[in-house]
């Protein structure tokens, strides 16, 4: 029950700032913007589904490791200029995926050196693990 779980996250003492890591799946996003004051919250896309969803284009592994290397640096503009000459709808797909969370998309590199969460892989673990002993 999700206004249930909203409602009882919500009387529990939250950081300041609430970090809420997520994949992209809209149905998270939907209850993160029912936690916590939206002042004290800072979205992050998860690293790990970013990275997914750029193997996914697929071509030069050069390219792919400078957009790699620029989006664990914050270079959103920078990275998505890497496919300005490449016309394909995958890139299309990626574009449309990277604008859509631009805002959730951080200086990864900063965000672990401070050691925040920048993957939620060990949360989807514990609760498999939890679900199916």
């Amino acid at each position: 029950d999700n206004a249930g779980l909203v409602k009882w996250v919500n009387q529990q003492p939250l950081a300041n700032p609430l970090v809420c890591l997520g994949d992209g799946h809209d149905g998270i996003w939907n209850l993160f913007v029912e936690i916590g004051p939206t002042i004290f919250r800072q979205e992050i896309l998860d690293w790990y589904h970013l990275m997914e969803n750029l193997e996914k284009i697929g071509g030069s592994g050069q390219r792919l490791a400078r957009v790699k290397a620029l989006f664990w640096s914050g270079k959103v503009p920078e990275a998505l200029k890497e496919f300005d000459d490449w016309d394909h709808p995958r890139v299309d797909n990626f574009r449309a995926y990277v604008t859509k969370h631009r805002h959730r998309i951080v200086n990864y590199s900063y965000y672990q050196a401070e050691g925040i969460s920048i993957g939620s892989g060990e949360v989807e673990s514990t609760v498999h693990r939890r679900r199916h002993g």
